[in-house]
């Protein structure tokens, strides 16, 4: 590959789904009643190992486009038990472990080498104090759920923030027979939240952490993946360094805690515009341009980190 430099960054672009809310559309369509029709869905290796998933359980998937997809839900104790490929996909390991937690059946969750390596008992030792039966590999997967479907609401502070974590204790509480509460020392993603409670789900949000009622059923209908801000970052960044450059991306996620860089772009200097704002599925979306200007150092502290994680390099970049 040869990359030669660019004149300037300019034009109107929009950019994949939201891989974070693609997996979660497929498994809490699974989980609901009805069909779940999602759009913008994100083909790729994670988000299709999330769809084999489901369908190793029981669940009739129907490929409609390279980007659409109806999921046929089996309601919230529906699923069977088998075996799930997650591949690379720590998300899905870390998610289906909480689905999973409140069914019937025998559950086993596999990975490849790297996703085998990546520590599982911060998701089992939560779902353990629910009443969830759960076996890691030396604290690895592969995964054994024996699922329950006497699971018990708790309140449990995160010791380190984790959507991820904080995700499987909801996606467990769905079963459980009392409210399930989760506390985080610093916000992070809230995907989960956002989409449980557009399916009908009690959700009860404070700035610390995160309550949800047992929920009696899920009902998503339709679900509108926004383009993945992480995909939309590189161009951002592009647009903010190249002289002469002005971009603008079109429906891209705007969720308050993934868009950390708009902030620290602003901090900088940048000529930033957020524009056509409007919500999907309890999502905020929109169009965002930006025109290139001189950039000012600024400092990113610990607690944005968790907003802005995956941005990180494109920061050091700008600086």
């Amino acid at each position: 590959m040869r990359v030669e430099p660019a004149a300037e960054v300019s034009g109107h672009v929009a950019v994949p789904g939201d891989k974070s809310i693609s997996h979660r559309s497929v498994l809490l369509g699974a989980l609901g009643e009805g069909e779940t029709s999602v759009r913008g869905f994100l083909r790729a290796g994670d988000t299709q190992a999330t769809v084999d998933s489901v369908r190793a359980f029981g669940v009739q998937v129907d490929d409609v486009s390279e980007d659409e997809l109806t999921v046929h839900g089996v309601g919230l104790r529906g699923l069977r038990g088998g075996t799930a490929d997650c591949a690379n996909a720590g998300t899905l390991l870390r998610l289906v472990t909480g689905v999973v937690a409140g069914q019937t059946g025998r559950y086993v969750l596999t990975g490849d080498e790297s996703l085998s390596s990546r520590p599982m008992e911060r998701v089992a030792e939560p779902l353990r104090q629910m009443g969830a039966q759960i076996e890691t590999t030396d604290g690895h997967a592969p995964v054994v759920v024996e699922g329950s479907d006497s699971l018990e609401g708790i309140t449990y502070q995160l010791p380190v923030a984790s959507a991820q974590v904080k995700s499987a204790i909801l996606l467990a509480g769905l079963n459980a027979s009392s409210p399930t509460t989760v506390g985080e020392p610093r916000p992070t993603r809230d995907h989960t939240e956002l989409m449980l409670q557009a399916a009908g789900v009690a959700v009860r949000r404070k700035p610390a952490g995160v309550t949800i009622e047992p929920a009696g059923a899920l009902r998503l209908g339709e679900v509108d993946v926004p383009g993945d801000f992480s995909s939309a970052a590189p161009l951002l960044a592009a647009a903010a360094i190249v002289p002469g450059s002005e971009l603008t991306i079109h429906d891209v996620g705007l969720n308050p805690r993934r868009t950390g860089l708009l902030d620290v772009l602003d901090r900088m200097g940048a000529h930033v515009v957020v524009f056509n704002k409007h919500q999907v599925a309890g999502e905020l979306v929109g169009d965002v341009t930006i025109k290139y200007t001189d950039l000012d150092g600024v400092e990113v502290t610990a607690d944005e980190v968790p907003l802005i994680v995956d941005e990180l390099p494109l920061v050091a970049l700008l600086a």
